[in-house]
Formats: structure tokens, C-alpha cells, sequence
């Protein structure tokens, strides 16, 4: 379930861009990184910033209605019980109004400073290229995650034939109407790239800058992330092989 708390937006301009951020307990976290956005935006582009409290138990919210009152440009929807980052991501950008979605992680591992960047190339290959997934160029994780993850994403890409060798980065710039035509389901933010690939759409890595999370704790393990990768992996494979694209003959 969901319980917004989006102020009527209805006379304000359009945003070409929205930025979401779906985020649990990352009170420490979420302030600075708005504040990052703001700077890394403000007078570039008509934006928007959503958060999604996935049904946080800190003080997340109380921090996030001081950005409003501050006059950030930012939307807050609030899960009354967690649902999950993909659930997450899916209702951030359900509400979103850009025409461009930006997302990154609530952790601060990911730098606002690149997406003006992924902005500029997303629209010179557009409409062709409909997604750019950041690739972690330099990881700031302990080595197990790096070791895993490199694993993970080696097996998968193998797989999948997605051609993407960071799909757990979390920041990514999409085309929003592309990403509402997915088939959606449980964990689908680690595999975006394929499901767009899957529809036809173009999809190309840039890559980003990775921090150190300064605040807060990781809300995933390394043996959960591992099994239930294994059976999406089985499932986005399956979707692949039902795929079919009708050629449209005018």
C-alpha cells in the first residue's frame, strides 16, 4: 500500500526531467543528496525531485518535509510498509511528470554531478537510445561486493545478452513512457537494461563516479542478493524468449 503525500502540482510548470530517489531509513543520507541535485541542476534544466519513503522507520520523512519547507523542488510519496527498490522506483515514477527520469540510489553513493552529462547524451541519441545505464568505474564497496558483483553481473550479462556490465549501478536516465510499457515485477530495477533491450529500445553504459556511503547502513546482503538473483535471472530470460514485436505496416 501506498500513502502519498504529494502536494497538488497541478498549476506548476511541467519538468522535463524528474529525478527519483526511492530510499528506506537513509535519514542521514537524504538531505545532503537533494542538496546535491539542486546544485547539479538548478538553472540547467526544468526539474523535479521524487522520493519514495519505502515505508521508512526513521525520521527520513521529518528530514524530507525540511527540504520542502526549504524550497526544494521535491516530491515526497510515502509507502505505508516497505515494498522493495523496484516497487519503489515503479511509484516514483508513476508520479514523475518528466519526460526524462533520472534515478539514483538514497545512499549518496551515486554523484548528482554526473547526470547533467547523462542528460546532454540520452537526449543526442534519442529517440533511438532510450535508456543510459551508469557503469561504477571505480568501486567504493568492501571487496566481497566487488568480488560478487563483478560475478553477478558476468553470469548475468552472459545470460541475457543485455551487453550492460553494471546493472546494479543505481543511477540511470531513461525514457519514462518506454519504461511504463515493462512488464513489471519484483526486483525488476536489476535488470532494466535487458527488459528495454527486450522492447526494442536502444541502451548504451556511460561511466559514473561511485562514493563511499557516508552515512547509514546497506540494506542488502550478499547471499539474498545471489539466490534471488538467480531465479529473476530465470525469469527475465523466460520473458526474453516470449518476447515479439510487431512490425507496424502503414
Amino acid at each position: 500500500m501506498t500513502q502519498s503525500k504529494t502536494p497538488a502540482r497541478a498549476k506548476d510548470p511541467v519538468p522535463a526531467v524528474s529525478v527519483v530517489i526511492a530510499a528506506k531509513n537513509e535519514s542521514e543520507a537524504i538531505g545532503p543528496l537533494i542538496d546535491e541535485i539542486t546544485a547539479a541542476l538548478d538553472g540547467r534544466e526544468a526539474y523535479e525531485i521524487i522520493v519514495v519513503d519505502d515505508g521508512s522507520t526513521d525520521n527520513m520523512l521529518e528530514v524530507l518535509a525540511a527540504r520542502q519547507k526549504a524550497g526544494a523542488r521535491l516530491v515526497v510519496v510515502r509507502h505505508r510498509v516497505s515494498c522493495g527498490q523496484s516497487a519503489g522506483v515503479r511509484t516514483g515514477v508513476t508520479a514523475a511528470r518528466g519526460q526524462i527520469v533520472a534515478t539514483l540510489d538514497g545512499d549518496g553513493q551515486n554523484d548528482p554531478a554526473d547526470i547533467p552529462a547523462m542528460l546532454a547524451a540520452f537526449r543526442s541519441g534519442y529517440p533511438a537510445l532510450r535508456m543510459i545505464a551508469g557503469q561504477r568505474v571505480k568501486r567504493r564497496d568492501t571487496w566481497i561486493k566487488r568480488i560478487s558483483s563483478k560475478i553477478a553481473n558476468g553470469v548475468r550479462s552472459r545470460l541475457l545478452r543485455d551487453s550492460t556490465p553494471d546493472t546494479g549501478c543505481g543511477l540511470k536516465v531513461f525514457d519514462r513512457e518506454a519504461y511504463l510499457r515493462l512488464p513489471w515485477f519484483d526486483h525488476q530495477h536489476r535488470f532494466l537494461p535487458a527488459m528495454m533491450l527486450r522492447e526494442g529500445y536502444g541502451v548504451v553504459s556511460a561511466p559514473v563516479e561511485h562514493r563511499h556511503r557516508s552515512a547509514g547502513v546497506s540494506k542488502y546482503g550478499t547471499w539474498d542478493r545471489l539466490w534471488v538473483g538467480i531465479v529473476d535471472i530465470m525469469g527475465v530470460a523466460w520473458l526474453q524468449s516470449r518476447a515479439k514485436r510487431p512490425e507496424i505496416v502503414e
